[in-house]
C-alpha cells in the first residue's frame, strides 16, 4: 500500500514537473516571438490600402519602386493589399475591411468630401494611417488631414546626402537604426507642425545645405490622432530608399504600429 502511494505521488509529481517545464517553455516561446518581426499569428492577415493618386507633382519613380516594394512586404508577411490611385475607394463599405491606409506619394486634393467624412470616420474607428514623403503636400484645405498626417510641406533643397539623428533608439519604430546615419534623399521643410507629434528621426541640418527648420527638424514622427494612430516619414523621394533595408524594416514596423498589433 505505502509503496502504491508513493508511486502515485511521484507520477503527479513528474506530471506537475512536466506541466510547469511546458508552461516555461511556452512563455519564452511567446515572448520570443513577440519580440521579432513575425511576433503576430500567420493567420492575422492586416489589410492595407496603398493609395498613390496625385493632383499636382507626380512622383514617377517613388511610387514605381513603393509599388515594389509594398507587394513584396505584402507577399512576405501574408497581408491582404490593394493599390490603387482610385479615390473611389474611399467609401464605408471598403474602408470598414482596411486596417491601415497608406498615402505613397500623394499630391494635392485628391479625396472630395464625401471620401473625406469615409476617411475620418475609419480613423475615429481605430484605422491606422500611413504617411509617406509627398503626403504631406497633401490636402492643404483640410485642417483634419493636417493634423493627422502631422506636418505640411513647405519646400524643399535640391536632392543630396544628409545626415539623419535617431531621436528614439530605443522605439519599436527605430530601434534598429543607429543614433546617426546618412543617406541620400529629397528632404522637405515643413510648416504646420502639429505639437502632439512624437518625433522618431530629426535632420542634422548642419549635414546638407538648403534646411529651414533649424534645431527642431522632423523628418520622421508618429501619434494618436482622433481615436487612430498615424506614422509619416519625410524620406521616400528617390527610387533608391524603397530598396535601403533600413527604411523597408521601418515601413514594415510602421504597419504594426498603425494596425494596433504594436501599441508602444
Amino acid at each position: 500500500m505505502k509503496n502504491f502511494i508513493a508511486t502515485s505521488i511521484g507520477k503527479k509529481f513528474a506530471m506537475a514537473l512536466s506541466a510547469i517545464f511546458l508552461m516555461v517553455f511556452l512563455l519564452q516561446h511567446f515572448l520570443i516571438n513577440i519580440t521579432s518581426d513575425n511576433f503576430y499569428k500567420k493567420n492575422d492577415k492586416i489589410s492595407l490600402l496603398v493609395f498613390y493618386e496625385t493632383q499636382g507633382f507626380v512622383h514617377e519613380e517613388a511610387i514605381r519602386e513603393g509599388k515594389i516594394m509594398m507587394s513584396k512586404i505584402g507577399n512576405q508577411k501574408n497581408y491582404n493589399i490593394i493599390i490603387a490611385d482610385n479615390s473611389d475607394l474611399f467609401d464605408g463599405t471598403y474602408l470598414d475591411k482596411v486596417d491601415v491606409i497608406i498615402f505613397l506619394c500623394t499630391t494635392l486634393d485628391v479625396l472630395d468630401e464625401k471620401e473625406e467624412k469615409a476617411m475620418k470616420k475609419f480613423i475615429r474607428n481605430g484605422g491606422g494611417f500611413i504617411g509617406i514623403h509627398s503626403a504631406t503636400d497633401t490636402e492643404y484645405e483640410w485642417e483634419w488631414y493636417g493634423k493627422l498626417v502631422g506636418a505640411y510641406f513647405m519646400n524643399h533643397p535640391d536632392i543630396q546626402k544628409a545626415t539623419i539623428i535617431t531621436e528614439k533608439e530605443s522605439h519599436f519604430l527605430t530601434d534598429h537604426l543607429k543614433n546617426s546615419w546618412s543617406i541620400r534623399d529629397e528632404w522637405y521643410n515643413f510648416k504646420d507642425f502639429n505639437p502632439d507629434i512624437n518625433v522618431l528621426l530629426s535632420l542634422d541640418e548642419t549635414s546638407y545645405e538648403g534646411g529651414e527648420n533649424g534645431d527642431y527638424h522632423p523628418i520622421s514622427w508618429y501619434h494618436e490622432f482622433d481615436g487612430g494612430r498615424s506614422f509619416y516619414t519625410g524620406l521616400g523621394h528617390v527610387g533608391e530608399t524603397y530598396n535601403d533595408p533600413r527604411f523597408v524594416k521601418m515601413i514594415n514596423k510602421a504597419i504594426l504600429y498603425t494596425s494596433g498589433l504594436v501599441t508602444k
